[in-house]
């Protein structure tokens, strides 16, 4: 079971609605630091181990920088991304780079901040020597097909668009290994938001034996594995946490037997985690607007789905509380929704919550990552502001929302004069 709660009270949030208007998202910085220390203690046995963490789920430089000096790097793949990493200090082999359909600019900024090149595609090696050369260090996204289940997010692995065949790993080291190049890892990332810890286990006893394969086969050391990501989170109550611990040791016994034994250590474990860093420590706070009752009972909020889209993309639960109300009876089914013109802009559907009054704020839980992120523009909505609530108790704007004239920024109003309907 994990218990949802929110670091501030209604009186306090209330409090800090008179400095930033809802809606918004709000992080907390020491729970974040807390939770990536206990993902480095069940890795410590593997001096090299890496986490990078997956950009996409927060790409917000406070918290990539707060991560940073945690001995965090950066899983980016896209050139904006990469573009953060650098602004928060990271270079080289503190930044991977992983990306599909990569445009060649994207390569060129990756290999000139010395990043790890993860490339998705046999094909990609000749692209990428064109338009970048190849770096001294490349690494393979490997996608297993049937020998390994996705998950309803990501889908089946044979089905992906992501990823090197088992053959094509074979025949693509090879010719890197014939180009000179020295170094190399193996990653995969086949799975999203999954709760089971033997599930990553597994997948690292899948890399472990292809490392060991390949090794043999074409001669050559491998650097590291990047197991990837994937680490769910609860978003439900009666949901439990991945034991991390249980993770890390499983994969250290592992380790020992099939890289140590068949001497071909040391390998640095590397990991891409986002969701599970930030995504607990994270709340999109809202205030009730409107309540409508017809066929049933409807509650509508001041957010909406350009806020938080995982409930209406793919009917994720997000759990929700009404600040001030946590202990009163859950006695009104209702559906909680936002003010978009499409009928699945709903945060919750038939969800028991207590008796909701206009005015009141409410907390809608697990946004810490893919929340704001995947935030869009569709009705002319205007993205909210990002929070942070610092270790001594401050909180500050990590970024401000959005204006009118963000919105209108990109378009052309002057030439609009002379353009002839």
């Amino acid at each position: 079971m994990s218990k949802k709660t929110c670091p501030l009270n209604r009186e306090q949030l209330e409090a800090l609605t008179e400095r930033f208007p809802t809606p918004f998202h709000i992080y907390d910085e020491a729970a974040i630091r807390a939770n990536a220390r206990v993902l480095k203690a069940a890795f410590a046995w593997n001096p090299g181990f890496k986490e990078y963490f997956a950009v996409k789920a927060a790409p917000n430089p406070y918290l990539m920088k707060i991560l940073k000096t945690e001995g965090f790097g950066s899983d980016c793949s896209s050139y904006p991304e990469l573009l953060l990493a650098e602004s928060v200090g990271l270079s080289g082999d503190e930044i991977i780079f992983t990306s599909n359909d990569t445009p060649a600019n994207e390569y060129v900024e990756a290999v000139d901040l010395g990043a790890i090149i993860n490339l998705d595609d046999i094909s990609h090696i000749d692209y990428l020597e064109h338009c970048a050369g190849i770096p001294t260090l490349v690494c393979f996204r490997y996608n297993p097909g049937a020998l390994k289940g996705g998950n309803e997010i990501i889908g089946h692995p044979e089905e992906a668009k992501y990823g090197f065949t088992r053959e094509q790993l074979f025949e693509g080291y090879r010719i890197l290994r014939d180009k000179g190049v020295k170094r190399f890892g193996l990653h995969t990332m086949v799975a999203s938001n999954e709760l089971d810890a033997k599930y990553f286990i597994e997948t690292a006893h899948i890399l472990f034996d292809l490392v060991a394969e390949l090794s043999v086969e074409l001669d050559i050391r491998f650097e590291f594995v990047n197991i990837g990501g994937g680490i769910g989170i609860p978003y439900k109550p009666e949901e439990v946490p991945v034991d991390l611990a249980a993770v890390g040791e499983g994969i250290r016994k592992l380790y020992e037997e099939k890289i140590e034994q068949a001497e071909l250590s040391p390998l640095d474990v590397r990991m891409e985690c986002g969701r599970m860093i930030t995504g607990p420590y994270g709340w999109l706070v809202s205030r009730v607007l409107h309540k409508k009752n017809t066929y049933k009972q409807f509650v509508g909020l001041d957010s909406c789905m350009t806020d938080l889209m995982r409930p209406a993309l793919y009917g994720a639960y997000h759990h929700i509380t009404v600040a001030g109300k946590e202990g009163t009876p859950h006695d009104v089914v209702c559906d909680v929704t936002g003010s978009l013109c499409e009928n699945n802009d709903k945060f919750a559907v038939d969800r028991a919550l207590p008796e909701m009054e206009i005015g009141d704020l409410v907390v809608i839980h697990d946004t810490g990552a893919h929340g704001h992120a995947m935030g869009f523009n569709y009705n002319a909505k205007l993205r909210s502001a990002e929070l942070l609530l610092r270790e001594n108790g401050a909180i500050v704007s990590i970024r401000r929302a959005e204006t009118v004239e963000d919105y209108f920024s990109t378009l052309d109003f002057a030439g609009l004069a002379a353009f002839k309907a």
